[in-house]
């Protein structure tokens, strides 16, 4: 359940950062009457990013079980390809969104309704696209039969939501880029576990082999029916028999993945630490309503 809260939040932070400058902008250049637009594309953003997600869901479930399996694997892979790329993203420019974003909100405003709409679905549509893939590999990797993934990442996006909502009213101040340094950090760990669970799931489809080479199983040790068996297993997806493949796959991504990451450049060395000032809610003033 926490590594869906993580999901949610971390993903959904970074949505409700989009909106609020983008909010913030239109109100301080007085051009409200370009809100419209904008909530029009950020609601089709969301019902695309929610259709996907249920086209994932039921639609394999219409699949034979090799057919699931692999289908699983390859979505799972390509969620940590998409989340890795994401927070390496998101560490690098960070600081020049809200610069980018009024750059791309001058550009619509002069081309007019449709440019708005188009705009905000695309700024918040990746988010949305990105977030129903990585939850849905996640909540397939989790496979605990309930409801407590969905409500993690429940719980995760309202969280982002009422913390977008207070940057934008300037009641929150918070240093960004040491949130988004360690969330990622704690992303890439469960994307480690995503990965080798779709390898797993690959393997069982019978296109990867090594499904009976186990590195090692201690499922007498440590129950997946427990509760420490659960966490381990909500947080990590941690398997209790995996085989040599998961392991060694899972460490040839943890290890430099995180390395990189968590490596003095950018963010780390300041160099990319976000400016206060220029973010949403980072001055204590208050901000005109929307």
């Amino acid at each position: 359940m926490f590594s869906n809260y993580l999901i949610g939040l971390r993903e959904g932070l970074e949505a409700s950062l989009v909106v609020c400058i983008l909010i913030a902008y239109l109100v301080k250049t007085d051009r409200r009457d370009a809100l419209k637009p904008i909530w029009a594309g950020i609601g089709v953003a969301i019902a695309i990013a929610l259709g996907f997600g249920c086209a994932l869901e039921f639609g394999s479930q219409e699949l034979t079980f090799k057919a699931q399996e692999a289908l699983g694997g390859s979505l799972s892979i390509l969620a940590v390809v998409l989340v890795t790329w994401m927070v390496f993203w998101m560490r690098r420019t960070a600081r020049h969104l809200r610069t980018e974003l009024h750059g791309r909100l001058d550009a619509a405003l002069a081309m007019g309704t449709g440019a708005l709409v188009a705009t905000a679905f695309l700024a918040v549509g990746r988010e949305g696209l990105e977030t129903a893939l990585f939850v849905w590999a996640s909540v397939h990797a989790a496979s605990d039969g309930t409801p407590r993934p969905l409500i993690g990442v429940a719980l995760g996006l309202a969280t982002a939501v009422l913390l977008g909502w207070l940057f934008y009213r300037g009641a929150l101040r918070i240093n960004l880029a040491k949130f988004f340094t360690w969330t990622g950090g704690m992303l890439v760990v469960v994307a480690a576990g995503v990965l080798a669970y779709g390898v797993h799931d690959l393997q069982e489809a019978d296109l990867v082999p090594g499904l009976t080479s186990l590195a090692f199983d201690i499922s007498s040790t440590i129950d997946p029916s427990s509760w420490y068996g659960t966490l381990l297993k909500g947080v990590f997806n941690f398997q209790p028999d995996p085989t040599v493949l998961q392991v060694t796959v899972w460490l040839l991504y943890l290890v430099p993945t995180l390395a990189l990451f968590l490596a003095p450049v950018g963010f780390a060395s300041g160099k990319g630490k976000v400016k206060e000032p220029d973010e949403p809610g980072s001055r204590p003033s208050k901000a005109p309503q929307a």
